[in-house]
């Protein structure tokens, strides 16, 4: 091969440069302590370079530092004395990197020891130039943290062996700062290894575990075969999650807000959160029927409950979570920063995030594999999405469903390795060691606390029956199987573990299960701490919003003054605020309309809106890719200095008692994003909620949480949302995936009242739609078919006075003077294409024709179409037009609803075939020609012209 210059090497690889000198100083490390640890392209590079003498440079700064620290006071084994042991000394400190490093994967992690324990090449003596002969020899040591500054070689390995390779495998060398490793290598190497419980802590973890057997044995006799999903296994969670929530009570947490799947999660509910015994027998029994909407199965369901904890009572939350395993983790952190917000002193201002923790639960197979989890991750340290660190924790089966082989289930060696993208600490524990679970749950709290970072705790564990518990799961995992029918349970080893210590008896052991099994028996509280009359100052009261009939006509008109008050307070920016020329205009243009000199565009209408409600008391807050600005440059909520960069939000400024306005620019994800604000929505009722795609096509990326939550959330557990989605809609000749937000989609999720759906066309219409939503006391998702090209349209505009005075119009009617009794043709509409075929008539003076917008498609107002339709005694054809192909947009929908309303009315118009686009698999052409002729045909078939009669 031939020798690359540096030079050359560094002009082919974006990977040299400045900013990745850590980067590559880090990898160079690796590879001169193993050159297999870093890829084959890395090795050549480095084989290069490489020079006789390179060695490690970690192991010589410790021994810098350790010069430094014992210049007074060395004592070493006499040959280390003389100085002919240094190389030794940097082998031994390379021996304890190494096994910080990689003593994980020598730990005894797997209860059910099928997985063989490797030979890790770097914690072998002859690995770094030592051997038997040296282990009697006093070596520094350095930073090892075991309380004397030196030790023989043995009594190093000892305490590392004890520390780093038992039950507990820790993963923190990747972490991002050097601070957060030396607060690490403290906490776990201080104890040398030894996890020291008094009596009443090793009592309360064999009572927690006690509960989570008793229950899965009790339901298991009782309901025989029946599915629950249950924790046989894995019940030192049940431990951990109690250790856990004490924990951060005692810092002065008011609340954690969990979220988990199915496994597992009926034991979290009665020993944890507190769900009576009884409650849940009923509801296998089929006792307990929804009362409204569909109710969901009993494992999706949510709870909350107050428990005390060693500082003040706390409120627990379980977050209602479908089949789709990790999509709560978004949903969930949601509801938490809208919970620490709300426990600040004002919303999204200094937010204290010690006063809500998130904790969520993930199976093994999931972590790994749903994409969800790396959106997720990437939004955790981010402005609008972070929550002070989220505990994490995996109950690892070893097995998804059906799948247990790990060529199978993922590329990476731990299921947990896509926490390492945020440099999140790992903590792999044995599941059958719950002493060592619950040292774990205690760092995994701490280092939040810290920190305010997330962090994850992945307990190594089984499951004693299948998937479910009609499974029979030795068919495809017969050797797992064959090992895990022999096994004790967890809590069996356990009591026999301290029956052995003298810590309690034989007969108290069993006297714990009886008395669980008696409780259970009685129908008692089983879970711990659980209050009886919790503080309902930890709870949102959403009394006012419940209970109410949808209600399309609500007043949302501001006064005036108000109205151009709130302009003049938009268009001031600091002194010395050098704004983009472009923006300059903008916001000058934006204050003529605002204070009545002009009429109002889009942007002017909405950010009116905003401010309106932010002084009225309503927190706003809007999020989605490139917001701020606006994708179509309309909105411009964050105005930047061009001398400096900074960014000064003029909403937040409108008046000094106002809510807090916040904008922010999401990372670019539609999943994760959107499930945030639906957890958030769901969680603050008083609070104008918008999410925005940056094109409406885009929504479908997160189609799981419109089906799952926002549509059917509702009617499964009578979650109320007010959210808002603002998706760009309209055929402009932009191609497929830049013309429509599958309006059909929405549409064929519409019953029950349980969302809206509105086409608006005028600013004065998104200005009361926005409005209505907060004002009205009610809370429904609003879908917006948002416009495009329409927001600086010139016929799209709207006086200051239409914001003034009236609502939300579900219906538009005819805006020229025609006269009804000439009208014999009725275009119905919604959209941009209504301004299109008004142009068009209004250049025919077709004077028979009159145009009406249905603005709101869902709940359809159906009388006051027919109101509409009444309007004219001679008409004779009522036609649908829309700009989307005839098997896509609203026609599908719409078409049985107007036969249902018009045929009976008291009119001799009939429907004819609608005007769309043909039917078609995409929605859109990509050839702007086609695309122009496409829309010429429909506006001309809606009109009853030919094409060439068009003008």
């Amino acid at each position: 091969m031939t020798k690359n210059s540096k030079d050359t090497v560094a002009y082919q690889s974006t990977e040299l440069t400045a900013d990745g000198a850590a980067y590559i100083e880090a990898l160079y490390e690796e590879y001169l302590a193993d050159s297999q640890s870093v890829s084959e392209d890395w090795q050549r590079y480095f084989a290069d370079y490489r020079q006789d003498n390179d060695a490690p440079h970690n192991a010589i700064k410790e021994q810098f530092l350790l010069l430094a620290r014992n210049q007074t006071n060395q004592t070493v084994a006499p040959a280390a004395q003389a100085g002919e042991y240094s190389p030794k000394q940097m082998a031994v400190q390379q021996l304890i990197s190494a096994y910080r490093r990689r003593g994980h994967r020598k730990a005894n992690l797997d209860p059910l020891g099928l997985q063989p324990t490797p030979v890790i090449a770097e914690l072998t003596l002859a690995y770094h130039g030592l051997d038997e002969s040296d282990l009697a020899a006093t070596f520094p040591t350095n930073d090892l943290l075991i309380g004397k500054s030196e030790a023989t070689l043995r009594e190093i390995i000892e305490v590392l062996e004890r520390v780093y390779c038992q039950s507990i495998g820790y993963e923190y060398m990747h972490v991002f700062t050097t601070e957060e490793k030396r607060w690490f290598e403290n906490y776990i190497e201080s104890s040398r290894g030894h996890i020291q419980f008094d009596k009443a802590k090793k009592l309360e973890i064999l009572e927690r575990l006690t509960a989570a057997e008793g229950l899965e044995k009790y339901l298991a006799r009782k309901y025989t075969g029946v599915k629950r999903f249950g924790l046989e296994g894995g019940e030192s969670f049940i431990p951990a999650v109690h250790e856990m929530v004490q924990r951060a009570g005692g810092y002065g947490s008011k609340e954690v807000v969990i979220g988990m799947a199915h496994r597992g999660r009926l034991n979290l509910l009665v020993n944890i959160l507190g769900k009576n015994p009884s409650d849940l027998f009923d509801e296998f029994d089929g006792k307990v029927q929804p009362t409204q909407g569909s109710g969901d199965v009993k494992y999706h369901n949510g709870f909350s409950s107050n428990v005390m904890t060693p500082g003040g009572e706390m409120h627990l939350a379980l977050a209602f979570n479908p089949s789709h395993l990790e999509i709560v983790s978004p949903v969930l952190q949601g509801s938490v920063r809208a919970r620490q917000a709300r426990r600040s002193e004002q919303y999204g201002f200094e937010i204290d995030s010690s006063t809500v923790m998130p904790l969520v639960v993930h199976g093994d197979a999931a972590f790994a594999g749903q994409g969800v989890n790396q959106e997720t991750f990437q939004m955790s340290q981010t402005r609008a999405y972070k929550t002070g660190g989220t505990v994490h924790i995996v109950i690892n089966n070893q097995v998804g469903f059906t799948t247990s082989r790990i060529e199978d289930a993922r590329s990476t060696e731990y299921c947990t390795d896509v926490a390492k993208m945020v440099n999140a600490p790992i903590i792999h524990v044995n599941g059958d060691d719950p002493e060592a679970v619950v040292f774990a749950s205690q760092l995994a709290v701490d280092y939040r606390r810290e920190f305010g970072k997330d962090v994850v705790i992945d307990i190594v564990c089984y499951r004693r029956n299948g998937h479910n518990e009609s499974d029979e799961p030795s068919a495809t995992q017969p050797l797992m199987y064959s090992v895990i029918k022999k096994l004790p349970t967890t809590r069996t080893q356990y009591a026999d573990k301290l029956i052995k210590e003298g810590v309690i008896t034989a007969a108290e052991g069993a006297k714990f299960e009886d008395d669980y099994r008696e409780s259970l028996d009685r129908g008692d509280f089983v879970a711990g701490g659980l209050v009886s009359e919790p503080d309902t100052q930890l709870f949102v009261d959403w009394q006012p919003y419940l209970g109410h009939q949808l209600v399309d006509d609500w007043q949302t008109g501001v006064d005036i003054d108000k109205l151009k008050a709130y302009g003049q307070a938009m268009a001031k920016v600091p002194e010395g605020f050098v704004l983009q020329r472009q923006v300059a205009k903008v916001l000058e243009q934006r204050l003529a309309m605002q204070t009545g000199e002009e009429p109002l565009n889009w942007g002017a209408a909405e950010t009116l809106a905003y401010a309106s409600l932010a002084d009225e008391g309503a927190l706003v807050r809007i999020t989605g890719e490139d917001v701020g600005r606006g994708t179509f440059s309309h909105r411009h909520t964050e105005l930047y200095n061009m001398t400096d960069g900074s960014m000064y939000i003029p909403l937040q400024h409108i008046s000094p008692n106002q809510a807090r306005f916040a904008t922010y620019n999401s990372l670019l994800s539609e999943e994760a994003v959107l499930a945030f604000e639906y957890g958030y929505a769901t969680t603050v009722p008083n609070a104008l909620i918008v999410w925005e795609a940056q094109f409406g096509d885009f929504v479908n990326g997160a189609q799981v949480v419109i089906d799952q939550f926002i549509s059917s959330g509702e009617t499964k557990w009578q979650r109320v949302c007010g959210l808002v989605m603002l998706l760009p809609h309209g055929f402009e000749g932009q191609g497929p995936e830049h013309s429509s937000a599958r309006l059909e989609r929405f549409l064929q999720l519409c019953a029950e009242d349980n969302m809206q759906v509105i086409t608006p066309t005028t600013p004065a219409q998104i200005f009361h739609a926005l409005r209505r939503q907060v004002v009205r006391p009610i809370r429904k998702p609003l879908v917006v078919m948002s416009p495009k090209s329409l927001l600086r349209h010139p016929l799209a505009t709207s006086t200051l006075d239409e914001l003034a005075v009236g609502k939300f119009e579900t219906v538009l009617p005819e805006i020229d003077a025609i006269n009804p009794e000439q009208v014999t043709r009725l275009v119905l509409c919604g959209g941009k294409v209504y301004y299109d075929l008004l142009e068009q008539r209004r250049k025919l003076s077709q004077e028979h024709i009159a145009i009406v917008r249905i603005e709101q498609l869902y709940p359809l107002p159906e009388q006051r179409i027919l109101d509409e339709i009444a309007k004219y005694p001679n008409l004779q054809e009522i036609i649908w037009a829309q700009e989307e192909p005839l098997n896509q947009g609203a026609w599908y929908y719409l078409a049985p609803e107007l036969f249902r309303i018009v045929v009976p009315a008291p009119t001799k118009a009939k429907i004819v075939p609608p005007s769309a686009r043909p039917a078609a698999a995409a929605p859109a052409t990509g050839s702007p020609k086609l695309h122009a002729e496409q829309q010429k045909a429909l506006i001309a078939a809606a009109l009853g012209v030919t094409v060439d009669e068009l003008k």
